[in-house]
Parts: structure tokens; C-alpha cells; sequence
């Protein structure tokens, strides 16, 4: 058991330095994700006989509207802190941006994007939606590195060492704790598959999904992990007595099972603004 928490056990947020430039796993793997999303989402767009480089224009447009918007997410959520300390606020490389700030960012920009290039927008989210679970996947382990997104203490064999600075002051004498990272990293690379599966199943059976179907199944399928995952947090973003990311999950899969409904059983298709 002492071998596998030793596995956990983070290296730190710093790759390397370069003089006084400091290399961090954060921005590496957030930078990874976007690359690979972008070569994934090429890929099936043409599947949808979508120009590639549409899709390398969307993906500049999903950067600038889902990370600042990430990140503001989360700051308004914790403007008690950040108001003490502004000087933070645009610290991004330190952690502290929200999944669900991103999507909403994003889908702002591909309804934008769809707009004024007389696209489908749910067509654009069923191509975008596998690559941005698994950036999500990926950018999990940014929490690994800086130590933060964790759950509450245990000794099981997976478990997680978080150094003392990081710890909640109410765990401070715990060493070990739930590597919730890792749980939502894993269970998004599920998804990612379920995802790439169902878009290949409709495109040997020639295109017999809807569109928005994918989107709407990654909100349904996200969400679910979302919602038990962060019953494990020790730093929900917290609004009252409730956790904002599981009631923004519960949400979403209510939004996403009513659209699926609404398109396989009411016979309909989602309102859409290309025109």
C-alpha cells in the first residue's frame, strides 16, 4: 500500500526553470490539451465534411472565450479571498479555473463562431465535445501538480499525499487524501471513448444521430461523474450551504436528458442560428 501512495505523491507545479522563466505543468498540459483537441476535432470534422481549418479557427475562438472565462468563474466564486488579494486574480498559472466557467466561455464563442460563419452550432459541439472531454482529461492532472482539487482523507492504496501548506486547516494532520483528480481524469477518458464510439457508430450508419445528440450526451455523461466526484472535494466552489459544481451538474444532465427527449421523442430538431 506504501508503494501506490508513494505513486501519488506530486513533484510539484514547476517543470523546470529557465532563468527567472518557470515551466509549469499547469500551462504544459493546458497547452497539450488544446493541441490535441484541435487534431482530434480536424479529424472528425472532416467526417462532417467540415474544412479543417474552420474547425483551427473555432478552436483560437474556444481558447479565448473558455480560459479567461475559466478563470473568472472561479474568482467570482471566491471574490472573498481574490478581493484581500488582487494581485492573484490573473495568476491562472497558480490553479483555479473552473470547468464549467470553460464551458460556458465556449459555448458563448461557438455560438459567436457559428454566427457569423452561417454554421450549425450544434453541429460545431458535436465535433467539439469529444476533444473537450478529454482536455478536460488531461488538464485534471494540473490539479496533481499543484497539489490542489483533492478529496477528503483516506488510506486506501490509491491514495493521495498532499503536502502540509496545501492541506485545509481542518486536515492539517492528514497526510493522505482522494486523488479526485484522477477519479474525474479517468472517468472523462470514458466518456471520450463513449463519445468518439457513438460519433463513428452515426457515421457508418450515415449520419442517423441528430445534431446536438453528442453534446447533449457529454453534458448527460460529464455531469454524472461531476455530481458524485465533488461530493469528495474539500474546495468546492461553494454557494450558501451548497456546492455550485454539483448543482450546475444536475442541471445540465436535466438539460440534456430534456434535449434528447425534445429531438428522438417529440421529433424535433434544437433551435439553431446559422441562418
Amino acid at each position: 500500500m506504501d508503494f501506490f501512495a508513494f505513486q501519488f505523491r506530486s513533484p510539484g507545479p514547476i517543470l523546470f526553470d529557465v532563468g527567472p522563466i518557470s515551466l509549469r505543468w499547469y500551462g504544459l498540459l493546458i497547452a497539450s490539451a488544446v493541441l490535441i483537441g484541435v487534431i482530434i476535432a480536424q479529424k472528425l470534422g472532416k467526417y462532417r465534411n467540415i474544412d479543417p481549418d474552420l474547425i483551427g479557427d473555432l478552436v483560437i475562438w474556444l481558447v479565448i472565450g473558455a480560459i479567461p472565462m475559466a478563470r473568472i468563474y472561479y474568482v467570482l466564486f471566491e471574490w472573498q479571498n481574490y478581493a484581500q488579494h488582487p494581485q492573484d486574480i490573473i495568476a491562472i498559472w497558480q490553479g483555479g479555473i473552473a470547468i464549467h466557467g470553460a464551458i460556458i466561455g465556449g459555448i458563448i464563442a461557438i455560438l459567436i463562431f457559428a454566427k457569423i460563419n452561417r454554421q450549425s452550432f450544434w453541429e460545431l459541439t458535436d465535433i467539439i465535445a469529444p476533444s473537450l472531454i478529454l482536455g478536460q482529461a488531461i488538464g485534471r492532472w494540473g490539479n496533481f501538480f499543484n497539489s490542489e482539487a483533492f478529496g477528503i482523507p483516506t488510506n486506501l492504496p490509491w491514495k493521495l499525499y498532499i503536502p502540509p501548506n496545501n492541506r485545509p486547516i481542518e486536515y492539517i494532520n492528514f497526510d493522505y487524501f482522494h486523488p479526485t483528480f484522477l477519479y474525474e481524469s479517468l472517468w472523462n477518458i470514458g466518456v471520450f471513448i463513449l463519445l468518439i464510439m457513438i460519433f463513428f457508430w452515426s457515421i457508418k450508419n450515415n449520419n442517423k444521430l441528430k445534431n446536438g445528440t453528442i453534446f447533449l450526451i457529454y453534458l448527460i455523461s460529464y455531469s454524472l461523474g461531476r455530481v458524485w466526484i465533488e461530493g469528495f472535494r474539500t474546495d468546492s466552489l461553494m454557494l450558501g450551504f451548497l456546492r455550485i459544481a454539483q448543482v450546475v451538474s444536475l442541471t445540465s444532465i436535466a438539460f440534456g436528458i430534456f434535449g434528447l427527449i425534445w429531438l428522438y421523442i417529440l421529433k424535433k430538431s434544437l433551435p439553431d442560428i446559422k441562418n
